[in-house]
């Protein structure tokens, strides 16, 4: 090959989407009490094609095992928990084989032995059930399942759904908010904990008779996490207490004997998540999140309550991080817990003692679903980064800043269409801001690549994390480089760089996002010529916002995104944590609609009408403003509106995510390449 020749770019599951789809998908972890067993879940396609299916799979951790699949049915399975002798509980809504009439879709509670056989039914509830939690030492297993308010028991609670759905009645009547929670509408069942004792023989027919611990929680259960004592006498549960318009959340601990509630942390500047109990069963891991206001951002730490003194310590000093992702060492005297920094997601141990912080991981990735060994010495994780999907790995759980070794999972990581490096710029205020750049083979000097901005969701969030719906390297086969940049209201570096962007939306982070912009084009292998930004949830409001603000780019696409801040905070389904911020001048000063009139660029607008997250109006609003801008005499514009009648915030059916990238790509392809326009052969 001579220097002039130039190597031909081998194909890879991302320059096809049908080979993209295909791609198995891994998630979660769990780990035996005797530490033998890892169990991972991982999705693929049905037969149809038209859905993916979950199965759970053993990890060998010591790594040398292949990954041994454990599941396999049409409805497919998660939820898995160990139960102290071993067996491996799950959820799914496969066929109950020893049920005479089983026709009714619901989640039923599996129990499948650690010494082999058959999967069998131990639990079931009319409305399903799901949260599976296991007791450290004894077999108390906690479940959550919908009930009707009304349901004093488990055939009331059946009579009442057959008679909804023989007289085809959804209605619901409401009487607090909220009324929506993401993709769901609520009501009129309501979570509930239930909670039993399963026998310890694993013989077949052993069934789980369940307590009702919450017979009229309301909907203080929405957000709930859970944690079961080591004995199995005591729930820890997130909970629920009505304010105006919305919830704010506290601790209760449920007498799992009794079913019993109190509040044991009941703070109104502060809000508690993710507890779990320590191995001792003295004390309880917690989030902490402070109450946001107008002016200021919130903050997240980590903190630990005495179960004796009923006080809550914190741990995270001047860690100056958000935690999340907890667990124990055995002995009690630490956590380790994950947390993002600077477009990674490291492993960190913390002394419960002393509060003092050390960093096992020092690679490029996130880490999640940490597990740690029973003798303390090991941590198990999921690792993933813009360079690989899930994974499971191992670490040593004290030696810091560590490179993690990855296990043999269900999968290996696909090859990938180009190269990942770190990019660097500084904001209008001498803030260093960071980025990703996803950089195409080929990409050169002599052959740059157009660029493509990708702003994420959240806002609260970062770029640190393989993600299969907003996936760069399928942009990057078509030879993109995609810039993942984290502006101000990012997290993973400091609690300052959040409070940069609170309240003012349409400042820090928009200069930012340019900023970053302008580092990526100044490389020779970036093509500043053509270019173009797009974004989803709160990365389409920016979207929506940076078309309004500049020229500068080709094309914009906005997915999912707010459009006028009046009209979406009052419709989104969690009004009043937007309205701690969104002051009626903060809306006014930083709603995209105002600046409809400067909208230069071609815009692709996307929305899915189930998304009570930000809800369809918000598209509505913003193409008709368009249009009415835009369209000419015969009813053309360059404008296109990609309209989902039954998706949610997300795009999750494998037929509407392949037409997603399908008409993304083509759009695209039409303003920053300058070729023909061509409609997705199913959207013709």
């Amino acid at each position: 090959m001579t220097d002039s020749e130039t190597a031909p770019v081998q194909p890879t599951p991302f320059h096809d989407l049908d080979a993209y789809v295909d791609l198995p998908r891994g998630s979660g972890l769990v780990l035996s009490p005797d530490g033998s067993r890892l169990v991972t879940a991982q999705q693929t396609l049905d037969p149809k094609r038209q859905r993916w299916v979950t199965a759970l799979w053993e990890v060998d951790p010591t790594g040398e095992r292949p990954a041994r699949r454990l599941t396999r049915s049409a409805k497919g399975e998660t939820g898995a928990a160990f139960l102290p002798d071993g067996d491996l509980l799950f959820t799914s809504a496969r066929p109950d084989p020893s049920a005479e009439d089983d026709d009714d879709e619901k989640a039923l509670l599996w129990r499948l032995p650690a010494s082999g056989g058959e999967a069998y039914v131990v639990g079931s509830r009319p409305g399903g059930v799901g949260g599976v939690q296991v007791a450290r030492e004894t077999p108390t297993v906690l479940v959550t399942s919908d009930t009707f308010p009304s349901s004093t028991d488990e055939e009331s609670e059946a009579a009442k759904r057959k008679a909804r759905k023989e007289a085809k009645v959804s209605a619901i009547l409401h009487d607090s908010s909220p009324v929506r929670f993401w993709d769901a509408d609520l009501g009129p069942d309501l979570p509930r904990l239930y909670a039993g004792v399963l026998g310890d023989d694993g013989a077949s027919g052993d069934r789980l008779s369940l307590r009702d611990l919450t017979p009229r929680p309301g909907k203080a259960l929405l957000e709930g996490a859970q944690s079961v004592s080591p004995d199995g006498r005591t729930v820890a549960t997130t909970w629920g207490l009505g304010e105006p318009g919305g919830l704010r959340w506290a601790l209760a601990l449920v007498d799992v004997e009794t079913a019993e509630l109190r509040l044991v942390v009941d703070d109104e500047e502060h809000e508690i998540f993710q507890p779990v109990f320590s191995p001792d069963g003295r004390s309880i891991a917690l989030v902490t999140e402070s109450r946001s206001t107008p002016d200021t951002a919130p903050e997240t730490r980590l903190a630990v309550l005495d179960l004796e003194t009923e006080r809550v310590r914190d741990l995270n000093g001047d860690w100056d991080h958000w935690p999340t992702g907890l667990a124990w060492t055995p002995d009690s005297s630490a956590l380790v817990v994950t947390a993002d920094e600077d477009g990674r997601a490291p492993v960190f141990r913390c002394e419960v003692a002393t509060g003092a912080f050390t960093r096992l991981t020092s690679d490029d990735f996130a880490y999640s679903d940490v597990q740690v060994s029973p003798d303390g010495r090991t941590v198990y994780a999921m690792r993933t980064s813009y360079a690989e999907p899930a994974r499971p790995v191992r670490l040593d759980a004290t030696t810091p800043d560590q490179a993690s070794t990855p296990l043999r999972g269900p999968a290996e990581p696909p090859a990938l269409p180009g190269t990942l490096v770190d990019v660097e710029a500084t904001a209008t205020d001498g803030t260093r801001v960071r980025s990703w750049l996803c950089l195409p083979e080929g990409a050169s000097a002599t052959s740059p690549a157009p660029l493509l901005l990708w702003i994420h969701g959240g806002p609260l969030g970062s770029w640190n994390a393989w993600s299969w719906r907003w996936n760069p390297w399928l942009a990057v086969a078509q030879g993109y480089a995609v810039l993942l940049p984290d502006p101000a209201l990012s997290t993973g570096y400091g609690q300052d760089f959040v409070a940069r962007g609170w309240g003012a939306w349409g400042a820090a982070p928009y200069t930012d996002l340019m900023a970053a912009t302008d580092a990526a084009e100044a490389r020779d292998d970036v093509d500043e010529t053509r270019t173009a930004a797009m974004g989803g949830s709160f990365g389409g409001y920016m979207a929506n916002w940076v078309a309004g603000h500049t020229d500068r780019f080709d094309a914009v696409v906005t997915h999912a995104s707010l459009w006028a801040l009046d009209q979406f905070g009052p419709t989104t389904d969690a009004p009043w944590y937007w309205k701690r911020e969104m002051t009626e001048q903060m809306a006014l000063d930083n709603s995209p609609h105002r600046w409809v009139d400067e909208i230069v660029s071609p815009m692709l607008v996307i929305h899915g009408d189930k998304d009570y997250r930000v809800p369809i109006g918000e598209a509505l609003r913003l193409w008709s403003e368009l249009a009415e801008r835009a369209e000419t005499a015969d009813g053309s514009m360059p404008h296109r509106l990609l309209y989902f009648p039954d998706e949610n915030h997300w795009v999750l059916t494998p037929g509407h995510a392949k037409v997603w990238y399908q008409t993304v790509l083509a759009f695209l392809a039409q303003h920053v390449l300058g070729e023909e326009w061509e409609t997705p052969e199913l959207l013709a």
